[in-house]
C-alpha cells in the first residue's frame, strides 16, 4: 500500500520517454528553508488529499497502458517516504524492467544510505534520479539523461549505478 497526492497515468513532460507520474504525498521543503521563503511550486500539491492505493493496483495501470514507457516519481520529496518508494520499486522490478525515474531535492551525500539501500534491489540500469533542490533566480538547464529542462541549474540526474 503506498500513499500518494497524485497519479497521473500517462506524463510527457517529467521524462524523455511518455511516463506514469506518482506524486510522492510528503517533504520537509528544504528549498523553501534554505531559501528563506516559499518557492517551492509544489506547495499546493500538500494541501491535497491523500490517496491510498496499492501498490500492485498502480503496477496494473502502468503495464495495461501500451503507451507509458518510465515511471516517475515526483511531486512532493519522493525520499521523505523511501520505504514506500522502495518496497514499490522492489515489487515493480518483479513485473517489469521499465525505466524508473525519481526526482529528489536531495543531493547525492545527503542520501547516501538510501541509494546504496536502491541499489541493492535495483541492480539493473534504468533508474535515473535527478537531485538537487530548486534555487530561484538561477538559470534553467537542460538536462541529457532525462531529457527535459530543470528548473535552476544545480539540478542534475543521474543513472543509479553512477551515485
Amino acid at each position: 500500500m503506498m500513499e500518494i497526492k497524485n497519479l497521473i497515468d500517462e506524463d510527457f513532460v517529467n521524462y524523455i520517454k511518455p511516463s506514469m507520474f506518482i506524486g510522492m504525498p510528503h517533504c520537509t521543503f528544504k528549498c523553501d528553508k534554505e531559501c528563506g521563503c516559499n518557492v517551492c511550486q509544489n506547495s499546493d500539491l500538500a494541501k491535497a488529499p491523500t490517496i491510498e492505493i496499492d501498490d500492485e493496483e498502480i503496477i496494473q495501470r502502468y503495464i495495461s497502458n501500451p503507451i507509458t514507457e518510465a515511471i516517475v516519481f515526483g511531486g512532493l520529496e519522493s525520499f521523505d517516504t523511501f520505504k514506500e518508494l522502495y518496497g514499490f520499486i522492489k515489487i515493480f522490478r518483479e513485473k517489469s524492467n521499465d525505466d524508473i525515474v525519481i526526482y529528489t531535492g536531495y543531493y547525492t551525500d545527503e542520501i547516501k544510505d538510501k541509494i546504496e539501500e536502491l541499489k541493492s534491489v535495483a541492480v539493473d540500469t534504468n533508474i535515473v534520479i535527478k537531485f538537487g533542490r530548486f534555487i530561484p533566480n538561477k538559470p534553467h538547464r537542460f538536462d541529457d539523461i532525462l531529457g527535459v529542462e530543470l528548473s535552476s541549474d544545480n539540478q542534475y540526474a543521474k543513472k543509479l549505478e553512477d551515485c
